[in-house]
């Protein structure tokens, strides 16, 4: 069946009334703050409210959502690179490759041929023997390295960020992202050593190991006086702004020399910490 919707005006500043048919059951009510010069503008801005009527044919539910107020500092950097074309990684390295997936196919294939060969269930059985030799070793290597791999981060690069990189990106930098972006084996997260220095798990001042913030994506950036930024984007659900704010400092001087740190809440749980380079394309 169609569907029913009507538009009115509320308040003078105008609104949405949308109602489905009664078999859907919904209805949702846009409510926007009036625009009328009677009306003071507001020092913030805020999300409008939205209602939606939810009706059965027995009872009937109101509910308002408020979507939270985005006066974050990321946000604003987000408006800036929207509109700015991102390089897609579909550039192959042998670094984005899962050895632990590689050791552990080719060790069960090995495995398994070898054992219908053995038992004549599939030709070959004169190579039986050398395929159960290698195919159980690599087997168990491949699941060690399984168990033991960590899975790079995404890495969102903007097009004029790239073309920055080579020239004035320093080889720290240039490093960290290398680092994150590709599989690692026996570390416990991206970034561990830099972290627990910066961060100093279990002492005095520091952060227990069970809080420590998880690096889940990097961004690549240029500042709006045209300098490149590689942005850490961590997700910390025990820590608040104020202790990466207060560990700024640090965080210059670990991934420095040549870079300005900079700290910012994202959405959520995110925190972004931005290492600029001090030297400039203008």
């Amino acid at each position: 069946m169609p569907i029913k919707a009507a538009v009115a005006a509320l308040g003078g500043g105008g609104g949405t009334i949308l109602c489905s048919h009664h078999q859907f059951g919904l209805c949702r009510l846009s409510l926007h703050p009036s625009n009328s010069p009677l009306s003071p503008p507001r020092p913030h801005s805020r999300s409008r409210p939205t209602i939606f009527i939810h009706q059965h044919p027995h009872h009937l539910r109101l509910l308002i959502s408020r979507a939270a107020d985005s006066t974050q500092p990321s946000s604003a950097a987000a408006a800036v690179t929207a509109d700015k074309p991102i390089v897609p990684d579909d550039e192959f390295s042998l670094a984005k490759v899962s050895f632990g997936v590689i050791g552990l196919g080719v060790g069960v294939t090995l495995l398994s041929y070898g054992f219908g060969a053995y038992f004549n269930i599939l030709p070959g059985s004169e190579w039986s023997a050398l395929m159960l030799t290698y195919g159980f070793p690599l087997a168990i290597i491949g699941m060690a390295l399984k168990y033991a791999e960590l899975k790079p981060v995404p890495c969102l690069t903007y097009s004029d960020a790239e073309k920055l990189r080579e020239t004035y990106a320093t080889p720290i930098l240039k490093q960290v992202r290398n680092d994150v972006i590709r599989y690692r084996y026996g570390d416990e997260q991206h970034l561990d050593e830099a972290l627990k220095r910066i961060f100093q798990y279990g002492q005095g001042g520091g952060i227990p190991r069970r809080s420590a913030p998880i690096l889940q994506r990097i961004r690549e950036e240029v500042t709006e006086d045209g300098r490149y930024c590689l942005v850490l984007v961590f997700e910390a659900k025990a820590l608040q702004l104020s202790d990466f704010e207060k560990r700024q400092a640090k965080f210059a001087s670990f991934f420095g020399p040549g870079i300005t740190a900079e700290v910012g809440k994202g959405e959520n749980d995110l925190y972004e910490v931005r290492l600029i380079s001090n030297t400039t394309s203008q």
